[in-house]
């Protein structure tokens, strides 16, 4: 292992805005997250696979009433997002160091008022199905733990992927679709994002990538 990696290693262990193994919050944390990270009641928005955060911390900055969570197991990508958090006194981002697979060992029913899903790996190949993260497998893990009436972003690049889960959730009895677009920057809904972009979001859209958006949320338990 690289020393620089060890150096944020190190500092991802004393920062606070980080959870994860071996802080004793990490196993007290579901169900909690307002009161024992944040000391507040705002609501929950959480980012998976956030890489080095740059949506979450951007999210962060543009809405200070709300508490952003961005989940990702790569150590010194978190080491990003949280040391830029710390920096600049956003006092409403954490970050979660985990497998998303393991996304309901740490939110309790309810406690998920908004889930961002950004530019995840699509795993292509039909045998991976069950690999992208949003697969029905998925779906029925995050349903609880988002709040009756919450919002699913999905963004993404990959239009394989963004079809086969848009055919997904409008085939299901449980879900609504509010609105989705093929090409999110020539849409009326661009400006909802105030321009915040992950690393991927902007590599891809400057090689002129057409970006792909769905919003919807789960109507029945």
């Amino acid at each position: 292992m690289s020393r620089k990696k060890l150096v944020r290693f190190a500092q991802n262990e004393e920062n606070p805005n980080v959870v994860q193994s071996g802080k004793p919050i990490f196993e007290e944390i579901k169900g909690h997250w307002n009161s024992k990270q944040f000391q507040n009641e705002n609501p929950i928005v959480v980012e998976l696979a956030c890489g080095r955060g740059e949506f979450t911390v951007g999210l962060g900055r543009e809405y200070r009433d709300q508490n952003f969570i961005g989940v990702d197991i790569k150590g010194s990508r978190i080491w990003k997002g949280s040391s830029t958090a710390t920096a600049e006194g956003i006092t409403n981002v954490a970050f979660l160091r985990t497998q998303i697979q393991n996304l309901n060992q740490f939110f309790a029913e309810g406690e998920i008022t908004e889930l961002w899903i950004t530019f995840p790996d699509p795993f292509p190949r039909d045998g991976d199905e069950k690999r992208r993260l949003t697969s029905p497998k998925f779906l029925e893990m995050y349903k609880p733990m988002i709040k009756p009436g919450g919002i699913v972003h999905f963004k993404t690049d990959n239009t394989g992927l963004f079809d086969y889960t848009l055919e997904l959730v409008k085939s299901r009895q449980d879900i609504e679709v509010i609105a989705f677009t093929h090409d999110f920057y020539q849409s009326s809904m661009k400006d909802d994002h105030h321009g915040i972009k992950t690393r991927y979001e902007k590599m891809f859209s400057d090689k002129g990538e057409k970006i792909k958006y769905l919003k919807f949320r789960f109507i029945s338990r």
